[in-house]
C-alpha cells in the first residue's frame, strides 16, 4: 500500500507482513520521534505493532497525538500498537485485536503483559511474552488439559520472573503444579496472541485501500 508504514518486529515474520502488505513500507520497533518521522516522510496510513521498550525512549503519546491531528491513520494493535490505541483511541487512534481489547477493558494494565527480548538480526523472540502465556493457559483449561487452580500457578510463576527471563521452560519449572502439568504445557503448542493481532493489523490496513 503506496503511503503505509509498518513498525514491526517479533511480533509477525516480516515474510508474512509483507504477503499481506506488499507495498508497505516495513520499519523496525518504533523508538520515540519515529511515527513522526514516517508521517514527514510521506505516509498516511501508519500500523504500529512493536516498539522499544528498554532500548530506547518508546513511543510518546503526544507524538501519536500530533500524527492524528494531521490527518494519518493510525492503528496499533499486538504490543506497544495497542498499548497506544487503548489509551489514544478516543483521539483517534484505531486499535485492532484482543491484544488491545484486554487494555481497553482494564483487564491487562501492564506493560510488562507484552515485553519480550528479541534478537534484532534475525527478529526472533528470545522471551514469552505474558499476554501468550495467558492465552496458552485459558485454552488449556478451556480444553480441560488442566485445572484453574494449576492455571493460577502456572501464571503466577511467569508473573515473577522478569521479562527476559520469560521462557516456558524457566515459567515451568518455577510452578508450583504437578509434574504432568508441566509435561503437558511444555508439549502444547503456544497460543501467539500477539502474531494474530498483528496479522489482524495488518489485514485491516490493506482493507483501507478499498
Amino acid at each position: 500500500m503506496p503511503g503505509c508504514t509498518v513498525f514491526l518486529g517479533p511480533s509477525c515474520d516480516l515474510e508474512t507482513a509483507r504477503a499481506i502488505l506488499p507495498d508497505a513500507a516495513f520499519r523496525p520497533p518504533a523508538a520515540r520521534g519515529d511515527i513522526a518521522l514516517a508521517a514527514a516522510d510521506g505516509a498516511s496510513v501508519i500500523v504500529l505493532i512493536d516498539g522499544v521498550f528498554l532500548q530506547d525512549c518508546a513511543v510518546g503519546h503526544r507524538e501519536v497525538l500530533g500524527v492524528l491531528r494531521s490527518g494519518v491513520i493510525v492503528v496499533g494493535a499486538s504490543s506497544m500498537g495497542a498499548l497506544r490505541a487503548a489509551e489514544l483511541d478516543a483521539f483517534g487512534m484505531v486499535g485492532v485485536g484482543e491484544v488491545y481489547r484486554r487494555y481497553r477493558s482494564g483487564e491487562l494494565e501492564s506493560d510488562d503483559e507484552v515485553a519480550l527480548v528479541y534478537d534484532p538480526e534475525s527478529g526472533y523472540a528470545l522471551s514469552e511474552p505474558l499476554v501468550n502465556v495467558r492465552a496458552t493457559i485459558e485454552a488449556a483449561v478451556g480444553d480441560g488439559a488442566i485445572a484453574p487452580a494449576d492455571a493460577d500457578a502456572v501464571l503466577a510463576a511467569a508473573q515473577s520472573l522478569y521479562f527476559p527471563e520469560r521462557t516456558w521452560p524457566a515459567i515451568l519449572r518455577r510452578a508450583a503444579v504437578p509434574d504432568a502439568v508441566r509435561e503437558g504445557l511444555a508439549r502444547r503448542p503456544p497460543v501467539d496472541l500477539k502474531r494474530a493481532d498483528a496479522v489482524a493489523a495488518l489485514e485491516y490496513a490493506r482493507g483501507l485501500q478499498a
